[in-house]
């Protein structure tokens, strides 16, 4: 039975230490300062307005972003331009990956007027691109894709014009029925992030697999050819460029049609901790080579997360960071 705790944020052991200290690869805290970043890392602070009006209204509806959840560094622009990324389903994650910064534990049951507060929301705000994404549920049988099916539809109903974005998890060992309910409501743009290279799944993404990541991709094309398909990585965990541009060649091969690329940032000293932060010039020659690839829009530079001025993106504009 769905619980109301919208004003009660995770522990922050929750977020941390007690989330990341059972995967398999583990992560030792470095004690002292933490090294200074490159004058290429700049977030801009959250300081308009219309940030504290957004925060009003998301929790007024009683609803997430990934934006807060996952300490996103462009929250201070891309609120203060009153957009924002929806995280349905709770706020507990069923998954420990260590470079994430949104909460592990047992979650709540779903709240069945989040789909209704969650297109109200978007009306109010006037929003003409949404991106929903979820945390993961590997608690529910088909994995959280009735609760999207759910939300886009009314959407649709509350604002027929907006565009939606879904960005969703791999939908663990459900992907055939997780698409087939997607059918019901596909959105205009279909989303999974591969984030990083095969050879660090293990540390990175433990309990995903990148070769199911791929198929999900696929498949979903295959049944949805119109629909632009995406994904994106982020650098600095240990790859070679030689390994993320296999990746991109494999993306492509399974039908991905845009790719986001960025700069991992260590939330606390308890998750992964960067390995070195990559040069504009070498994002630059990624995406050049993506796009001779033939990916229909590529975004590639230190602060591009995946959902950073994702309605520029699908409308086939440059994006810059």
């Amino acid at each position: 039975m769905y619980q109301d705790n919208i004003h009660k944020q995770p522990e922050r052991d929750k977020r941390g230490k007690l989330k990341t200290n059972k995967n398999p690869v583990k992560i030792i805290p470095v004690d002292g300062p933490v090294s200074r970043k490159p004058n290429w890392i700049r977030a801009k602070a959250p300081t308009d307005t219309k940030v504290l009006d957004l925060k009003k209204l998301i929790r007024e509806h009683k609803l997430h972003t990934v934006c807060e959840e996952a300490s996103c560094p462009n929250i201070g622009e891309c609120f203060g331009h009153g957009t924002a990324t929806f995280m349905i389903m709770g706020d507990i994650c069923t998954r420990r990956c260590p470079f994430c910064d949104v909460a592990h534990g047992k979650p709540k049951g779903l709240d069945p007027d989040e789909p209704v507060n969650l297109a109200n929301a978007i009306k109010l705000m006037k929003l003409k691109y949404v991106v929903i994404t979820s945390v993961d549920r590997d608690d529910l049988l088909d994995r959280g894709a009735g609760h999207f099916v759910a939300c886009i539809n009314e959407i649709r109903k509350a604002c027929p014009d907006t565009k939606i974005e879904i960005l969703v998890p791999d939908f663990r060992s459900k992907i055939d029925i997780a698409l087939n309910i997607l059918q019901d409501a596909p959105p205009d743009v279909f989303n999974h992030n591969l984030e990083s290279v095969p050879n660090l799944y293990k540390k990175v993404r433990p309990g995903a697999d990148y070769t199911a990541s791929l198929e999900l991709i696929k498949k979903f094309k295959q049944n949805n050819t119109k629909v632009p398909a995406k994904s994106g990585l982020m650098l600095g965990l240990g790859e070679t460029l030689e390994e993320v541009k296999q990746v991109l060649h494999d993306l492509r091969e399974h039908d991905c049609d845009m790719v986001t690329i960025g700069q991992y940032l260590q939330p606390s000293r308890y998750h992964l901790p960067v390995e070195r932060y990559v040069h504009p010039e070498e994002f630059e020659e990624l995406k050049q080579y993506a796009e001779s690839l033939g990916f229909s829009n590529v975004a590639s530079a230190p602060m591009v997360r995946s959902s950073y001025h994702a309605d520029l993106q699908a409308s086939g504009e440059s994006i810059k960071s």
